[in-house]
């Protein structure tokens, strides 16, 4: 039973067959789905769609590409949405260095208050880092994240990055690069992470897995990235799939 810990199935690349692609996940072995809530228009559809599939669980947060867009008000609108009982953790939320789209200050302010938002809450934190590799550990670190813990999601930094984050209660997760060849860091450091740490993603509909690079992902290719990181780190599918279903159900306190 796999679990595609960080989606967006509520994107409008999906508007023309969102159902079937649900149904072909589940077809695909996905038991339980984790869509992604990150700003004031993908939050709202978000909760709806984990409202409208009793397998689909949501976060809601605020991504630094639109910390700037965020007004005085909106951390209590999280803190309030929070408690919906399929709302599994604040994210995603940290730092994007590459598009320029938000000040960095503005991006640091944010995640600190979602940082001390989840610690309030008692959620876990999916974080969304970019080329900022020192500064999120470095905010981490500083707000405490540690005593709720959380996800590195699509994992792109060093093991010495992901050592960091790991000695900080946060687990390591992974999408479809580890399917790439020429993908060799991404590879190198999965095959490091604790088997208790790792777990697996799509990011649909985006980095999508090979042998469907270069088309729209989808979440039931979560199944091609538990295959790679089955062979990378010697296991079979089945157990692969339950390791990281068994951390997911860990992190994210609220999944059943």
């Amino acid at each position: 039973m796999l679990i595609d810990t960080h989606t967006h199935m509520n994107h409008s690349a999906f508007d023309e067959d969102r159902a079937e692609a649900l149904e072909r996940a589940r077809a695909q072995g996905v038991s339980q789905i984790i869509n992604i809530g990150f700003n004031r228009e993908t939050i709202p559809t978000s909760i709806a769609l984990a409202e409208q599939y009793d397998y689909v669980y949501t976060t809601v947060g605020w991504h630094p590409q639109d910390a700037i867009d965020m007004q005085p008000g909106d951390v209590e609108w999280l803190e309030e949405l929070s408690r919906h009982p399929k709302v599994v953790a604040i994210g995603e939320i940290g730092l994007d260095y590459y598009w320029d789209t938000s000040p960095k200050d503005v991006q640091k302010r944010v995640f600190r208050e979602q940082i001390r938002l989840a610690r309030r809450l008692g959620l876990p934190i999916s974080i969304h880092n970019r080329d900022a590799h020192h500064d999120v550990v470095q905010i981490l670190r500083e707000e405490r994240a540690a005593e709720v813990g959380g996800v590195m999601h699509c994992f792109s930094g060093s093991w010495e990055t992901a050592k960091q984050c790991l000695d900080m209660n946060f687990y390591i997760s992974f999408g479809g690069p580890v399917t790439f060849k020429n993908a060799k860091q991404p590879k190198e450091v999965l095959q490091q992470v604790p088997l208790d740490r790792l777990l697996i993603e799509t990011d649909a509909p985006y980095l999508t897995p090979h042998p469907h690079r270069g088309k729209r992902n989808e979440t039931g290719y979560v199944r091609l990235v538990a295959e790679a990181a089955a062979e990378l780190v010697g296991l079979s599918l089945e157990e692969l799939a339950a390791v990281t279903a068994a951390n997911a159900k860990r992190l994210f306190r609220r999944l059943p």
